[in-house]
């Protein structure tokens, strides 16, 4: 069978499935559950109301429960057993996980992205958003800026490897050092300042998103408030900083959290530029050092990496609200 007839089929069945979940689901809801009896009809009707939304619900309930919740519940449990899964050994993949010096350095390593990713990619995208919009040619600049969201993470860091390459001929950094006639150096090979050499992927690609969310945010500033702060002779800077950046600091929340989010799930970057050698380890690809030889160790990383991202995420989700109210 063709992929395209297979396409059809899956559409075709799923549509029809909801479609007569609903119906039937409803029929039996105001025909046999809560039928409409003369002598009861609008409190059975007042009923009907009230678990109406659950049927609604209940598919995009289930299907969470299904692909989201169960998969947690099982990795946790998996976490609690031995490499090959027929012993278990309570928190003991846990215990050894802390206790090594490589899953120490990949937090280490997490913490740095974690603050300098999203403060340096917000501040470029709030920078650039402010400039460009002064500029004629603005719109052509942001197009520029906002292109590397397009490209795939290990696209992004194929690219960057001709940056870093330590031939001359090839990479930017080495060509300048040569110029001035010093040796040329692997920057991905430097210790600590390797990782930034890493972040800097992540900020080129980022700072697109960032822009585009808080250019939208300084359009809709009123400009009254600009006005007002002009008559009293507040210069460009204060206008920024002090009108501007306050109105607008549940959106620079909202972008910076979910930066966070990302930088704390990045995988490729550090994969396919180092492979998470030289001490640049983060949690993901600690996890896949053991991916396909101690399934009870990776899933014990991978739960370690849902418990950091839940609190943010469940804070991100809050500011959003807080903003869209």
């Amino acid at each position: 069978m063709s992929p395209i007839l297979q396409g059809l089929i899956t559409i075709i069945v799923g549509v029809g499935g909801c479609v007569a979940y609903f119906y039937t689901s409803n029929l039996i809801l105001d025909k046999v559950i809560f039928p409409p009896r003369s002598d009861d009809h609008g409190r059975n009707i007042n009923r009907a109301t009230l678990v109406r939304p659950w049927l609604f619900l209940f598919p995009a309930m289930f299907a969470l429960g299904l692909y989201l919740a169960y998969p947690v519940v099982g990795s946790f449990v998996r976490s609690l057993y031995n490499r090959s899964g027929d012993t278990f050994i309570g928190l003991g993949n846990y215990t050894q996980m802390f206790s090594e010096e490589g899953f120490r350095t990949a937090v280490l390593n997490n913490i740095l992205w974690a603050l300098f990713v999203p403060a340096a990619a917000t501040f470029l995208g709030l920078l650039v958003a402010q400039l460009t919009d002064k500029l004629r040619w603005g719109n052509i600049a942001k197009s520029l800026i906002f292109m590397p969201m397009a490209i795939s993470f290990v696209g992004a860091s194929l690219i960057w490897k001709f940056v870093y390459a330590n031939d001359p001929d090839i990479g930017i950094i080495n060509a300048v050092r040569d110029f001035f006639g010093a040796a040329p150096i692997d920057p991905l090979q430097i210790p600590f300042w390797n990782n930034f050499f890493l972040m800097v992927i992540l900020v080129w690609i980022q700072t697109g998103f960032a822009m585009v969310i808080l250019s939208a945010a300084l359009r809709g500033i009123p400009e009254e408030t600009i006005e007002a702060a002009i008559i009293d002779g507040a210069n460009p800077f204060q206008i920024f900083f002090k009108i501007k950046v306050p109105q607008i600091m549940g959106t620079i929340v909202v972008v910076w959290t979910t930066i966070t989010i990302l930088v704390l799930k990045v995988f490729d970057i550090v994969y396919a530029m180092t492979g998470g050698n030289f001490d640049t380890e983060i949690l993901p690809s600690y996890m896949m050092d053991y991916m396909f030889r101690d399934d009870g160790r990776a899933t014990a990383v991978a739960f370690v990496i849902m418990v950091i991202v839940l609190p943010v995420m469940i804070w991100n989700i809050r500011q959003a609200r807080k903003e869209m109210n």
